[in-house]
Formats: structure tokens, sequence, C-alpha cells
């Protein structure tokens, strides 16, 4: 993370009028849990570390003959030590299977592949646009907060393109754009983890808890597909919009200052033909001008209305041959859940984004060749070698929990403190979503915080009868509550930066300040969802239920 809050803090053509401003108690909080977050190693070194802490534990307790029994089973299992001769032997013939059958990492591969086609050839873009080009004004509020709840599935694309996308739609609307530029934001990062859509996000989740869940005997079986949370995140997703949209125009919008009247107009201009895909198109970097309109084209809304038809009735021939009797696309006994459409609903997603990105790029002309397709994915996947280079650790991390069993001990003791302390229902769940909360503010990384934490409360849940899939909810809650105030989120800068075409004068506390009138009630009304779905018992997701 390069940037920093001292770079971001001076406006272009020198400090505000009046001299520099004296920093509130807010700006020096902030700036100290800046400081205490930077002092973090970058994610591949934090679990390097974790690894080594991990070999040498289990050597410990390995040398000094520490046992666990798993409640509900017979058997009891002896702790094995990593740097030990059996441990390296391990490690040395098990070092890449750990790494290349880690679940998540060919499904977000998978997905980043398709999602790129669509990206790259305008079509997440197009369709982001097209929902708030006719916008009335009154309800303007709530469309962008539903937008940017759904607007995961674009990735971090979607916070390169959606708020500033807002603040144009505000200001044509004849409304405030800082209130849609920072609405925006916040919509995207607190909807991060919700939404009707499906994307990389939840692939990658999904596979971290599947591993952590093997940690416990019998824990293969429990459900942990790629849909495990999608009724919940879906429901999520229209409260947090409602929510966002009344925070918008009733809290944010009525206390904010009037865009300065010198502000660059050509914010706001037309740009002359067609926009291509991607965060370039949404955002010039050199002058924080958004350089993209609300509008679509014709040729533009032809190419989503396509793409559109060509989903559905893709999508209308694998739910019908689903639920065809004798069907081979049924489980065992003719079950709908489990079934392989659920197994398989990654490469059934991988067609549907392939199938929608080119059936729009041909029709606007941005897929000319049919070798578009595979470079635009190519594109997409490079841009993963962080991800690819962190889970080759993070893979290691928990195979070592798993065969040493150190995270089934870990896990059983948690489980235990659970218990006597009274917090094995709901209230537990609320108090890991707190922990996530704070600890968010310093690990960003929603994968790297996801696989330090999984692999001990997953297990844990699970030994006093919860499902992985709600520790994986209570989880989604936590990372993305308070992802928009915190000063190691990068693109809070960028925000900055976008902020100060219409405010010359803001500094780094004004944004937090502004985002942060939407963090507690985002954090309600997570909890407010989850404890429906709990205290109701409703599935997460198809055949994913909260106890075990």
């Amino acid at each position: 993370m390069s940037t920093s809050a001292t770079s971001a803090k001076t406006p272009k053509g020198g400090p505000p009028k009046g001299g520099t401003p004296k920093r509130s108690v807010l700006d020096k909080v902030l700036n100290g849990i800046e400081r205490a977050g930077n002092k973090l190693p970058h994610p591949v070194l934090l679990f390097v570390g974790l690894f080594l802490i991990v070999g040498t534990v289990s050597t410990v307790l390995a040398a000094t003959g520490t046992t666990v029994t798993v409640p509900g089973e017979d058997k009891t299992l002896a702790v094995k030590g990593l740097f030990s001769g059996e441990g390296v032997r391990w490690l040395l013939e098990n070092f890449i299977p750990n790494f290349t059958g880690f679940p998540s990492l060919g499904t977000v591969l998978l997905m980043m592949a398709a999602v790129g086609v669509a990206e790259k050839t305008g079509l997440l873009e197009t369709a982001v646009r097209a929902s708030i080009a006719r916008a009335p004004k009154r309800l303007l509020p709530y469309l962008v907060a539903f937008v940017a709840c759904q607007a995961h599935l674009m990735s971090d694309v979607a916070i390169l393109v959606i708020p500033p996308l807002a603040a144009l739609a505000f200001k044509n609307a004849g409304r405030n754009p800082i209130a849609g530029l920072m609405g925006g934001f916040a919509c995207v990062c607190a909807g991060y983890a919700a939404g009707f859509s499906i994307g990389a996000l939840d692939a990658l989740y999904t596979g971290i808890t599947q591993q952590a869940a093997a940690v416990v005997p019998g824990g293969e079986s429990a459900p942990t597909h790629i849909l495990i949370n999608y009724f919940f995140t879906a429901a999520a997703s229209c409260v947090l919009a409602l929510i966002g949209g009344f925070l918008i125009a009733r809290v944010l919008e009525p206390r904010l200052p009037q865009p300065d009247p010198n502000a660059d107009d050509e914010a706001g201009a037309d740009q002359e033909g067609e926009v291509g895909a991607g965060a370039s198109s949404a955002y010039d970097a050199d002058d924080a001008r958004p350089s993209v309109t609300v509008t679509v084209t014709a040729r533009q809304r032809k190419g989503l209305l396509r793409s559109g038809l060509a989903v559905l009735l893709y999508a209308a021939v694998v739910v019908t041959c689903w639920l065809l009797p004798g069907s081979p696309l049924r489980g065992e006994g003719g079950a709908l859940v489990p079934s392989p459409v659920l197994n398989g609903i990654v490469p059934l997603l991988f067609v549907a984004f392939v199938l929608a990105g080119v059936v729009y790029g041909r029709t606007v002309g941005t897929l000319k060749r049919a070798d578009d397709v595979p470079r635009m994915m190519a594109e997409s996947i490079t841009g993963m070698s962080g991800y690819i280079v962190l889970i080759l650790v993070i893979s290691q991390v928990i195979g070592v929990f798993d065969w040493s069993n150190v995270g089934t001990l870990l896990a059983v003791k948690g489980a235990n403190l659970l218990e006597s302390a009274g917090l094995t229902g709901f209230t537990g769940l609320v108090l890991f979503v707190l922990l996530v909360c704070v600890l968010n503010l310093f690990v960003t990384s929603g994968s790297a915080l996801w696989s330090l934490v999984a692999p001990v409360f997953v297990p844990a849940f699970m030994l006093i009868g919860m499902e992985p899939a709600v520790t994986q909810a209570a989880f989604r809650i936590g990372d993305s509550a308070t992802q928009m105030i915190t000063p190691l989120n990068p693109y809070v800068f960028l925000m900055l930066t976008i902020l100060r075409r219409y405010e010359p004068g803001a500094q780094l506390g004004t944004v937090l300040s502004r985002l942060s009138v939407f963090v507690v009630p985002f954090l309600i009304a997570w909890l407010a969802v989850l404890g429906l779905f709990y205290g109701l018992g409703l599935p997460l997701g198809p055949g994913a239920d909260i106890q075990r």
C-alpha cells in the first residue's frame, strides 16, 4: 500500500487557504490506525511468519505428547510436529498438492477469466450506466445504493466505476454530486460481500471455508459450495440498498457543502464515441476527472438487450435440463439439492458470462475477432498474479493446520471456551463479527483475513453445532462493515482525490467522517438480516442450513 495519508492531504495547487488546518481528534486516531497498519508486513510475509509459528508450535506440542479428542469422536488425535522427520517428508510430498489442490484457486481464476470478457467488452460498465441513466431525481439515491450493493460482481473495478458515475448522475439530476460520490463508495464497500450476483469473491471465500471445515473430522461433507450464502447475501443487499439510499438522501446530502462553483465542469461532459470497458474508461488517474457519462447509446442498449436475451435463453435450457425427471443434472435419487448443477455452478456461470460478453462485444464492436476472447481472459488472469502468490503460502499454512492437528486442537479449545462463556448461539456470532470489524481496520485484504480466522473459527463453530455457511456469512458482515473507513484502504485516497474536484479543501478526515455515518446502520442491518435467518432457521443458501 504505497499511498500515504501525508501525500493525500495536500490538494493540488497547495494547501487550502488559511494555512494547514489543525488536525482533529478523528484525524489523529485515524493516522494512528494507519501507522499501526503500515507496520504489518505484506500478506505473503505475514503468512510465511504464521507458517513458521504453526510449525514451531506443532513441533513443541508433539514433543510434549499433546493429544486432542474431538467431541463425538471415539479416537484421540496426536499432534504431529512439522519440524520433524515425519513433518519434513510430509511437506516435501504435499507442497505442490497443497497449492494446486487449493479449492478456490481454479474457481477464482475461472471466474476472473469469464468476468474479464464481460468487463473488457464494456458490458458491465454499460449495465451500470444504463441502470442509473434516467432515474427519477427522488429515487436516484436508492437506485445508486442498489446498483452499488450488487457491484462485487465487478470486483475492485466497481469502486473505480460506480462512485464517479454516481457523482455525475447526481449532478445531472440537479443533486449534490458529493453525495453520489460518497454514497456510492460507501454502498460498494458495505455491499461488497452482498448481492444477487455471484463473483470471484464468493469462490475465494468458499475455497477457504472448505479447507477450514476439513480440519474437523467429517467436515468434508459439510455444504461448502459457492452458493452457501446466496439467500443471505441477496436478502441483505436489498436491505442495505434501502438503508443506503435513505442515508444518502436524508443524512449525508443535507449536511454536505455545495460543490465549488469553479470545479471542472468537464467532469460531467459527454464523451464522444463508444466508451470502452475497464477502470481506465471510468477514471482518469492523472487529473482525477471522471471521464464517462451516465448516458447509454442506442447501440449499447441493443448490446445489453441481446446479451440479456442470450443469457436468459441459456439459463432456461440449463434449468429445464435440471428439472427433467431422470436428468443427469439431478442428484442422488433424483434430488434437486444437492445436485451436479450446484456442484458445477462455476462452469455454468463461466459460460453465462462469456456468452453475455461475446454477444455484447460483437453487437457494439468492442469484440472484433475470435482471438480477442482468450486475450481478454488472459489479461484478467494476469491481474490475479498477486493472489496466486498469496494462495501459494496460504495453502501451506492451512495444510499444516490440518495435517498437524493443531487446527483441530485450537478448534476444540475455542469451542470449549465459547461454551463455557455461554456464547454458543447468535451472541457468539455477533462477537465474531465485531472481532472481524476490528481486524479489518488493519488487514484490508478479505482473502488474507478470512484465511487467518477461518481455520480456527469455522471448525470451532462447527463443534458447537453450526454449519460453515453461517461462520462465512458472519465474516462477510465484519469484512464489509468497516472497509470504507480504514486509512489502509487505498481506494479511500482515490475518493479523496476525486472529491477534491468538487471540494478542493477536503481532507482525509473529511472523507472518513462522511463515510462513518454509514458504518453503524449498515452493521446493524447486516446483523438484523443474519438474526432473522438464524431465528427462523432459514437456509443461508441452497442446501446450506445454519445448524448442523
